[in-house]
């Protein structure tokens, strides 16, 4: 039996000069389809480029997956979504989320 996901609307809360973004950048919003509010932040953090995907520090064992900007809840905020559609797959069904946040460091 396929799973029922609901769909979760993820949305910056904190202002561009908060101290917390740590100087990420902001998304926008971003919808997903999850299984809970945690869940929505974790599949936003996974479209997120990590430190492990490019030739770039700290190392070749490291993830950077916790310190994304969907997991901190003083710059995103969930809020569950009652659009009347079913969804079954995990993932972003609306919005962008950019690779740019680590720079390579081959040329």
């Amino acid at each position: 039996m396929e799973e029922k996901l609901k769909l979760y609307r993820l949305v910056p809360i904190a202002a561009d000069d908060d101290p917390n973004w740590l100087g990420a950048k902001s998304h926008a919003e971003v919808l997903v389809a999850a299984r809970t509010t945690g869940d929505a932040r974790i599949v936003a953090a996974e479209r997120e480029l990590d430190f492990m995907d490019v030739d770039a520090a700290p190392a070749e064992d490291k993830t950077t997956k916790m310190a994304s900007v969907f997991r901190n809840e003083k710059l995103y905020t969930v809020i569950e979504v009652n659009n009347g559609k079913d969804y079954h797959e995990r993932g972003v069904v609306e919005g962008s989320i950019g690779v740019d946040t680590i720079i390579s460091t081959q040329v």
